[in-house]
């Protein structure tokens, strides 16, 4: 079975998860639970960043030892992640000691491989602790970081290790035009592309007086040991989360997609790639950026005060609705807002109205006039006007064309929007009436329930648990998230007995 190994950034242990945290590991448990619908060998990596300035001070000014204040704050996002059915594979945690190892083992393999890749030197420089990055002049707006505009930067002189990033410049140019799906969509590869026009500069690699950190494996010349850059101990977690160094690592190993936010594209094109040249590692093959979700146009930030609570988002109208809503509203290839209006909206017509009305309708009409049991009946050639937009779902699907999640969304709609006119078109209620068109009411009632039932298996990398209690109200067997997308057009549900529950998507109350 074809492996695929697909990793999210790891969230930075400094808060609780927010919308964005949220759009980035639903939108990867989609792709995981489309993949092994697809028939792959799965494995989804999430987890914590939990080294770095910004968590050591976080935690000082809790008054809590590091890494409690780490403990506290992974669980509430593992809490999170479970309630949101993200089903990931495996959660590593930088602070674990087979990270750790990791880290150093691959700084070690760099100094043996491209021994000239780290030098010492003297620096001066403007940080920012929301970025764990020094900042250039261009990411730098009224004496403040872009991303972080609350935050002052702080001036840093110290002596530190530092990667020779700018001898991979024209290497890393080459490997984007030679793979132009490595770093998508379209618009982050021309950021990346015009980054390296302008030229590399080299990074540090290690801090001074950072004590919550991985130890960088060798002292300076002056015999200090310095923290690894927080940035140097974070990226490598896709490759120590495989068993790096240990034997074995390679049957992952490299990973096939890394799932990120746009603001760390550079890290993850330019830096990440760079590392691995240098220790002689195989690249991954591909980043995706996705862009940020924005509350009246502003990005969400809690260091910017622009939040909005996950839990009472999730609470609103659901787990499953609130994957499905966000990942509708929100382009997975760019920026989208977030309203409390929009989302009751979607909610309202794509979920309660649209597909719950049409299941609610369709069971109730076979218990009606078949006693529950879905009739055997010839495939109308109405049924034929889906197959465009199953093919338009696989394609936003399956990666070869970008990763538009919101346009398989798109795709699904448009299929529960033709059932529903199928259903005015042809008036079940009242061929019913008419004994001598038996005939024609078992293939309407056959084509309803083969419709959804399709329509579910599309839906289930997003509605895990609604697409199942769907499915099984339809009184159709095993789990949908089993059933293979290659098995789609022989589906047949005759002779399943439908048990119409309660509504899957009750309409909201006012």
């Amino acid at each position: 079975m074809p492996r695929f190994f697909l990793t999210t950034a790891i969230d930075y242990a400094n808060g609780d998860p927010h919308l964005g945290h949220a759009l980035e590991k639903i939108g990867a448990d989609v792709i995981a639970r489309y993949q092994r619908q697809a028939g792959l060998d799965v494995h989804l990596l999430i987890g914590m960043d939990e080294h770095g300035q910004k968590v050591q001070q976080t935690a000082a000014a809790a008054g809590v030892d590091p890494q409690a204040f780490t403990d506290g704050v992974a669980a509430r996002f593992q809490a999170m992640w479970a309630r949101l059915g993200v089903a990931y594979d495996q959660f590593i945690r930088t602070t674990d000691a087979h990270h750790k190892a990791g880290v150093q083992a691959l700084i070690g393999r760099i100094l043996e491989r491209s021994p000239g890749d780290f030098y010492e030197q003297s620096y001066t420089g403007r940080y920012c602790v929301g970025c764990e990055a020094f900042k250039q002049d261009a990411d730098i707006a009224d004496g403040r970081c872009a991303l972080h505009p609350t935050r002052t930067l702080e001036d840093v002189e110290e002596r530190n290790w530092f990667f020779r990033l700018s001898a991979y410049q024209e290497r890393l140019r080459a490997h984007l035009e030679a793979h132009p799906g490595f770093v998508q969509p379209e618009s982050r590869r021309n950021e990346i592309l015009g980054l390296l026009a302008q030229g590399l500069e080299d990074v540090s690699a290690s801090r001074a007086r950072l004590s919550w950190a991985v130890p960088f494996p060798v002292p300076l010349s002056t015999g200090e040991v310095q923290g690894t850059y927080v940035w140097f101990d974070a990226l490598p977690n896709y490759l120590t989360a495989t068993g790096f160094p240990e034997a074995g690592y390679e049957a992952r190993w490299p990973a096939d997609l890394h799932v990120i936010g746009k603001d760390i594209t550079r890290f993850h094109a330019v830096i990440w790639p760079a590392m691995l040249m240098a220790a002689g590692l195989p690249l991954p093959r591909q980043v995706w950026a996705h862009g940020f979700v924005q509350l009246g146009g502003e990005r969400f930030s809690k260091s910017a005060g622009v939040k909005l609570d996950l839990g009472e988002a999730v609470d609103r109208f659901g787990a499953d609705a609130f994957r499905y809503v966000l990942l509708r509203e929100v382009p997975f290839d760019g920026d989208g807002n977030f309203s409390w209006e929009r989302f009751a909206e979607r909610y309202t017509s794509d979920l309660a109205n649209a597909f719950g009305n049409l299941a609610s309708r369709a069971t109730a009409m076979v218990e009606k006039y078949r006693g529950g049991v879905v009739p055997a009946a010839p495939v109308p050639s109405a049924e034929a006007e889906d197959a465009a937009d199953l093919a338009a779902y696989h394609t936003a699907m399956d990666g070869r064309q970008g990763w538009l999640l919101h346009e398989g969304l798109a795709a699904v709609a448009r299929q529960t929007a033709r059932a529903n006119e199928y259903v005015a078109a042809t008036a079940p209620w009242a061929v019913a009436k008419d004994p001598a068109r038996a005939a024609e009411l078992d293939a309407i009632l056959a084509s309803l329930i083969r419709r959804i039932a399709r329509q579910l298996v599309q839906l289930a990398p997003f509605l895990p648990a609604k697409a199942q209690e769907a499915w099984a109200q339809l009184g159709a067997p095993g789990a949908v998230a089993s059933v293979p997308f290659a098995q789609l057009a022989a589906l047949d549900p005759a002779g399943w007995t439908v048990r119409k529950g309660a509504p899957l998507f009750p309409r909201p109350e006012g």
